[in-house]
């Protein structure tokens, strides 16, 4: 703890960019899952398909996807887009089963009843089905945040990943208070990001706390 505070611009600055390499790529990824977990939900054929691919995804090395990605797209090694890319896949692949499974188990009852008020498919889904999901959603979006913050770090193999060069630096030059600060700051930064997501959850499902 002692370094953090010894060098503290230094910690806030490897802070920031931790947090904005794992961030965006939890919001993207995010994005993306939502229609894709909608047709998997829709469709035994799409569960048969996305499901599959979205184990092996995820059971690709994080390291070998970052240095592909650089191939693939086209950039440079250092650029951030390199940690970005296969974090987003990381959380799509995450994702996809937890929005299908949540919006497969809202209840039938519920949808008829929308759709005998007249609720077209698309609004439906936006003040119906999405909503009574949120519960499963949010709980699928914390693992994926959870995870995001912790790979980030491997990004340090390549010059990038916040936290992560405190970790190759601290053991390049035998400083392990160095990377006992990375440590702390990874934890840190998933409870903190954990618990604001259980908060955000709470407060848009309060029909939630009722039930109970």
């Amino acid at each position: 703890m002692t370094w953090i505070f010894d060098n503290w611009e230094r910690f806030w600055e490897v802070t920031a960019v931790h947090l904005r390499l794992s961030a965006v790529p939890v919001l993207i990824g995010f994005v993306l899952a939502i229609p894709l977990g909608w047709w998997a939900s829709r469709s035994q054929t799409a569960r048969t398909v996305l499901f599959p691919f979205a184990n092996i995804l995820f059971t690709i090395p994080s390291i070998a996807l970052i240095v592909i990605t650089p191939v693939v797209i086209g950039v440079k090694i250092l650029d951030e887009i390199n940690v970005i890319v296969p974090l987003t896949v990381y959380t799509v692949a995450l994702m996809i089963r937890s929005i299908a499974d949540a919006l497969s188990a809202v209840p039938g009852n519920v949808i008829a009843a929308a759709n005998a008020m007249g609720y077209r498919p698309f609004k439906r889904f936006l003040t119906v089905d999405f909503p009574l999901a949120l519960p499963v959603t949010i709980a699928g979006l914390r693992v994926a945040t959870v995870s995001n913050i912790s790979m980030v770090s491997v990004g340090a193999l390549v010059g990038l990943g916040g936290y992560g060069q405190l970790f190759t630096e601290g053991y390049q030059t035998d400083n392990s208070p160095k990377v006992f600060a990375g440590l702390v700051g990874t934890v840190v930064l998933a409870v903190l990001a954990d618990g604001l997501l259980l908060l955000v959850g709470r407060l848009l499902t309060p029909w939630a706390r009722v039930g109970r």
